[in-house]
């Protein structure tokens, strides 16, 4: 069993408060051995609640985005980040789940959930880049339903033993099988996205959704899938986050001040910002400015 190592720290997973992550240099010139050491250190150090990875496994030469090709597999890096911090939480911004096979996957997540003492959030999505599925042989007009159906998996894999169970989309079968060691205590899992089945996704299956805003300006999208995931999903245990494009150098701190109160006055209870910029020593820059600019906003940071 996982023992909980947070130590009172605040955790975005409980969402009482609206809290800051601050997602890592794993893609680009920034990103090194190094680079994530030092990075995940000190936003530990600053008192942001999480640190943030992004998946992708391939990209196509010429897409917008991810702007780099050079880009860390995420579940390895999370594992370094893990055995270099103790306390902040490690999250997945996010994983793109029907790409990756989820028997292996969930054995992943559980391990380096016990690992860590607890510290996992595994945000999950459907992806939209075709050309990343076809790269996989994923059948890309299945990907709704795979995500879907991982999620069960997954679930069945942290919480029955021994499992018998069948799951008919990834042609699965299991009798009297066991996968262990289980996490000792459910994973949350954040289920990203903003088109409708993703958003009745993150209210059927998720323990909280996550989603995008693009600029220095709250999306118009985010309102909209905050009010229906609300009305689906009034708990306070659900967890309403994103992942902001924000850059503690280059980004106007008053433009800033005012999107960060939107979206505390919307309910969300997270934010990931993801810093620009593509040296070590400006990402950490980044950091210190972005800490600076949450605690300024009344944002909760760790002591």
């Amino acid at each position: 069993m996982a023992a909980d190592i947070s130590l009172g720290r605040p955790r975005a997973s409980e969402g009482a408060e609206l809290t800051a992550g601050v997602h890592m240099p794993q893609a680009g010139p920034a990103a090194s051995h190094q680079s994530l050491t030092s990075a995940a250190r000190h936003a530990e150090e600053l008192g942001f609640t999480g640190i943030w990875f992004s998946d992708h496994l391939t990209v196509q030469r010429g897409t917008e985005y991810p702007p780099s090709a050079y880009i860390y597999e995420t579940v390895v890096a999370m594992t370094w980040v893990a055995a270099a911090t103790t306390t902040i939480e490690i999250g997945t911004s996010i994983l793109v789940l029907p790409m990756r096979r989820p028997v292996v996957l969930g054995k992943q997540l559980a391990s380096l959930d016990l690992l860590s003492g607890g510290r996992l959030i595994a945000g999950v999505a459907g992806g939209y880049i075709k050309p990343e599925f076809d790269t996989l042989g994923v059948p890309f007009d299945e990907r709704g339903q795979r995500t879907d159906e991982a999620i069960r998996i997954m679930r069945t894999l942290w919480t029955e033993d021994p499992i018998t169970a069948e799951f008919p989309v990834h042609r699965l079968m299991f009798a009297d099988m066991r996968a262990q060691p289980q996490p000792g205590r459910p994973i949350p899992l954040w289920v990203g996205g903003h088109s409708v089945p993703a958003l009745r996704r993150a209210a059927a299956l998720g323990d909280g959704w996550h989603g995008v805003t693009r600029s220095d300006v709250v999306d118009s999208v985010v309102p909209s899938a905050v009010r229906q995931l609300r009305k689906a999903r009034p708990e306070p245990g659900f967890v309403l986050s994103v992942r902001a494009f924000w850059d503690g150098l280059d980004d106007d701190h008053d433009t800033l001040l005012r999107a960060i109160e939107q979206l505390r006055d919307l309910g969300i209870t997270h934010i990931v910002a993801e810093p620009r910029q593509r040296t070590e020593a400006d990402y950490l820059r980044s950091i210190d400015r972005l800490a600076e600019l949450f605690a300024r906003a009344g944002v909760v940071m760790a002591s």
